[in-house]
């Protein structure tokens, strides 16, 4: 399918205008956040399933790890290895303080794009003659995914009245909206796989993944070098 291809090529050129802002959260959300005193778990459940919805690092990396996969209990099972880490370390992250470069975090979330664009390519069995644990890959680079936004966050004036239930109800949200957003994945590459192109165009596509994660990831990179030299 010509149109899936082309749809990835478009979001790689996409990072190259916005790729130094994965993760981030509009200025709107932001001033929004920084003015809430208390729970407002209907509030930051919205912002949790937005924050999904439109990052596109985390979209690519699931598109990466369904690609393969045709079974349900399949996809559910590494869908939820992936938000198992994303939700430990996004809590963990802000309620610990743990705090690192976001380009160094955003840089290993375009890695794991890489990773998984290379695994569904077949490379370490050609490359190594190893097959990696997919499924703990996909639990490592979800406590990353879910580190990424737990930088950010900190960045805000986040009061601590309240903080515990309005993380848990961010994180709600992440997840449906990470269920939204992998429901229409999978009815495009449901219509896609039946028909003649999935085979023709399955390499291609996730050479453009792959090429999306290296983008993303060196874009990250240079940010990282820049803020070491401020």
């Amino acid at each position: 399918m010509r149109g899936v291809t082309t749809l990835l090529a478009v979001a790689t050129a996409t990072f190259m205008a916005s790729a130094a802002y994965a993760h981030g959260v509009a200025k709107g959300d932001q001033a929004f956040i920084e003015t809430i005193n208390g729970p407002a778990p209907g509030a930051f459940l919205y912002l949790g399933a937005k924050h999904m919805v439109t990052g596109y690092d985390h979209l690519l990396f699931l598109f990466g790890v369904i690609f393969f996969l045709y079974r349900m209990k399949q996809v559910a099972a590494y869908v939820t290895l992936f938000a198992i880490g994303h939700s430990t370390t996004l809590i963990a992250g802000v309620l610990l303080g743990t705090h690192v470069s976001p380009y160094a975090i955003d840089a290993i979330i375009g890695l794991s794009v890489v990773y998984k664009a290379l695994d569904n390519l077949g490379a370490y069995q050609r490359w190594f003659g190893v097959q990696p644990n997919t499924k703990a890959a996909v639990l490592i680079f979800g406590l990353f995914h879910g580190f990424g936004l737990a930088t950010k966050l900190q960045d805000f004036a986040l009061p601590s009245n309240g903080l515990l239930v309005n993380l848990l109800s961010f994180n709600v949200g992440v997840e449906i909206g990470q269920l939204l957003a992998l429901s229409a994945i999978l009815i495009v590459m449901g219509y896609w796989r039946r028909t003649a192109s999935f085979r023709r165009y399955a390499f291609a596509a996730n050479v453009v993944l792959m090429t999306a994660g290296f983008v993303l990831s060196g874009y990250q990179l240079a940010g990282l070098i820049l803020e070491g030299n401020a």
